[in-house]
């Protein structure tokens, strides 16, 4: 499904192109009179957008003001499951390592989190502030799809999870999960590269081990 955000920048930049088209072939150029210039601000307005979006709001300038935290990159991820979770027996009741994946741009957030046994998507991802503390929560619903091996053991299910962060450019995060089969725990995470090109956990591992 397309998020959208994505369809909101790429919209701008179709309807942009297609304006500054049309412009050209009914004849108008931008360096002909400035009157005539100025009948491409649309097309220049649509591609600011979509430079703002997916670069411009991480530039040190930009985010000073508009205080919007950095997340994307690759997180080392601890989750420590409550003693009350429903944990079927066999099950793996911690300390379990995990990475969590951010993509984001200025309108979108998404999160892919991956175990050795199981990984998750997220949706409805948000970076909300919660009071005038400085501290901002990213929220987000998730999907957890575990490896065939592992399903009559632990089914497929979804959950929430809520991080509290500080700062523009956060490199630790902390906070909870909760899922749909009566499990919960606190989760602790490290930034440990703004890379995200890992599809499996042992990347992601490996990645890991030769981080500085």
């Amino acid at each position: 499904m397309t998020s959208p955000a994505r369809s909101i920048r790429w919209g701008a930049a179709a309807a942009s192109t297609i304006y500054g088209v049309l412009l050209y072939l009914l004849g108008l150029r931008p360096d002909q009179e400035l009157k005539y210039a100025f009948a491409y601000v649309p097309t220049v307005l649509g591609y600011l957008v979509l430079v703002f979006d997916k670069w411009a709001w991480r530039w040190p300038g930009v985010q000073r003001i508009t205080g919007h935290p950095r997340l994307d990159g690759t997180w080392r991820t601890t989750l420590s499951p409550s003693i009350e979770s429903h944990i079927p027996a066999g099950g793996n009741r911690g300390p379990i390592r995990a990475y969590l994946t951010i993509e984001q741009s200025y309108w979108s957030l998404h999160a892919a989190l991956r175990t050795a046994e199981s990984s998750s998507r997220s949706s409805n991802a948000t970076v909300d502030k919660t009071d005038g503390s400085g501290i901002s929560e990213l929220r987000f619903l998730y999907e957890n799809i575990p490896q065939v091996a592992h399903q009559q053991r632990s089914p497929r299910h979804t959950g929430a999870c809520r991080l509290s962060l500080a700062g523009r450019a956060p490199r630790a995060l902390t906070g909870r999960y909760y899922t749909d089969r009566f499990t919960a725990g606190d989760m602790e995470l490290l930034l440990i590269t703004r890379t995200t090109d890992y599809s499996t956990f042992a990347q992601a591992a490996a990645a890991d081990i030769t981080t500085p």
